[in-house]
């Protein structure tokens, strides 16, 4: 495993992480809302078995990256270029999951030079979505603050912040049951100790320097992403579960039919935890195979 910086244009430091094959075919994955760069660590053994060079990093105002107030998804574009720009890597591949979808689907729409293949998993439509009730099947506590964030974002930031400093300390029981309305039987299920020790570890390292990357992830989601799905050439994979309450499966069919000649992988099976940490292995597999 390797960390490091990387600087922007604009003078924005971007922490970064690497892991995997050291020497293996280069793919960038976009965490979810919130995060930070640290990887599953089965999905680390996959990619390194795989020949797979995974590298993370925090969006602006996650973790080391510094905040950049204002943000489209659409910017996520740029900074993954810059990275890769300071790691020598001309073409590479992308997926993302739940707050990572749209990012990796930027960088599929605005890189169409440099990436040969892009991935999303658990990923949000654009607010709002023609022919889509946006909010239908998402659990309770999700639809509460999306509401409050349009309705009075200062009341909501208040509230952010109280939560978050709840889930700092939380054990793996009151974590769980901070996301109850979210959680279907099968993401409960899939909530085992392992998942929910590298959960907690992801959102304390996320939220280090404070909530701003969480409160700018959620308001790019509500505004233009800056990209077109339509304008979408390069080839891509839509990955939603029907059990999903986060992001709720309606999501995931409304992407795969805006997303052009997407590879659709709609898994009546899955909720979203489940769908994140057991199809990885799948998206690397495909992923490898656009190189």
């Amino acid at each position: 495993m390797l960390e490091r910086d990387v600087h922007t244009a604009d003078g924005r430091t971007l922490h970064v992480l690497e892991d995997g094959d050291p020497r293996g075919l280069p793919v960038f994955v976009h965490h979810g809302t919130p995060g930070c760069r640290l990887l599953v660590p089965g999905h680390v053994e996959d990619a390194r078995h795989r020949g797979i060079r995974l590298i993370g990093h925090d969006r602006p105002g996650y973790g080391g990256s510094t905040r950049k107030a204002g943000r489209r998804i659409g910017d996520e574009a740029d900074d993954v270029a810059a990275i890769a720009d300071t790691l020598g890597i001309d073409h590479f591949a992308v997926y993302g999951y739940s707050g990572g979808g749209a990012p990796a689907l930027a960088c599929a729409a605005r890189l169409p030079g440099r990436v040969v293949g892009a991935s999303s998993l658990a990923g949000v439509a654009p607010y709002p979505a023609e022919g889509l009730d946006w909010f239908a099947g998402t659990g309770e506590s999700n639809v509460d603050d999306f509401k409050l964030m349009l309705s009075d974002q200062a009341a909501w930031e208040s509230k952010s912040v109280n939560d978050v400093e709840m889930l700092k300390q939380a054990t793996p029981e009151q974590f769980t049951e901070f996301f109850s309305s979210l959680l279907s039987e099968v993401d409960r299920a899939a909530l085992t100790g392992e998942v929910i020790d590298f959960l907690i570890k992801q959102g304390r390292e996320g939220y280090k320097s404070g909530i701003s990357g969480a409160i700018d992830d959620n308001l790019s989601t509500a505004k233009p992403w800056g990209f077109e799905l339509s304008s979408i050439q390069v080839p891509t994979q839509i990955w939603h579960g029907k059990h999903d309450k986060f992001v709720p499966f309606s999501h995931g069919e409304w992407l795969a039919a805006h997303v052009p000649r997407a590879d659709v992988h709609l898994e009546g099976n899955e909720g979203h935890v489940s769908l994140i940490f057991n199809r990885v292995p799948s998206v690397h597999e495909w992923l490898a195979s656009q190189f």
